[in-house]
């Protein structure tokens, strides 16, 4: 199945939460469970690729998507040859909270367009708001591995779980 080119809005009447199956349990829960709620709370919003074809059902597929929230980090998470020029107070940063790409789709490059859609709509977002860089929590080895690829480095290890950042400027350079 193809996909179409621009990334929308989740609109649980109209695309189809329930076929959406990636590899990881978590996103394909927070898809079908959490992602309205958190849309309508006003605590993060869903971007959703669809395909180009209409279910059964009337709905769209949902090839892949991912979901944006503002957030902060402590200055002195970063390290130090970057906290030394921002302020002392939390940093406004962008977080992509969830990324998934449909299984059907993996290996066909879907998962690095989806993240450079998002990085691109955070590079908008903070020409408006502010935002010094993305972040991301990695799920796990496979995650890290992913956003290591992109040049995310690491910010910190919790829990045995790595959040990761890429400065605005480096997504800035994107073509």
């Amino acid at each position: 199945m193809a996909w179409l080119s621009e990334f929308v809005e989740l609109n649980k009447k109209l695309h189809d939460r329930e076929s959406f199956a990636c590899t990881k349990e978590p996103l394909n829960l927070f898809l079908k469970t959490q992602a309205s709620k958190h849309a309508q709370d006003k605590v993060s919003k869903t971007y959703v690729l669809l395909g180009t074809e209409t279910l059964e059902n009337g709905k769209s597929p949902i090839c892949a998507f991912y979901t944006v929230s503002p957030s902060s980090i402590e200055r002195k998470t970063l390290p130090e040859k970057i906290s030394k020029r921002l302020p002392r107070y939390p940093i406004p940063v962008i977080l992509i909270g969830q990324l998934a790409v449909n299984a059907c789709y993996i290996g066909s490059g879907l998962g690095q367009i989806t993240l450079i859609k998002a990085l691109k709509f955070a590079l908008s977002i903070s020409d408006d708001l502010g935002g010094f860089a993305v972040i991301v929590d990695c799920l796990d080895d496979d995650a890290e591995s992913f956003y290591l690829k992109f040049g995310f480095e690491e910010l910190v290890r919790t829990n045995g779980k790595m959040r990761m950042f890429l400065p605005m400027k480096t997504i800035a350079q994107l073509p």
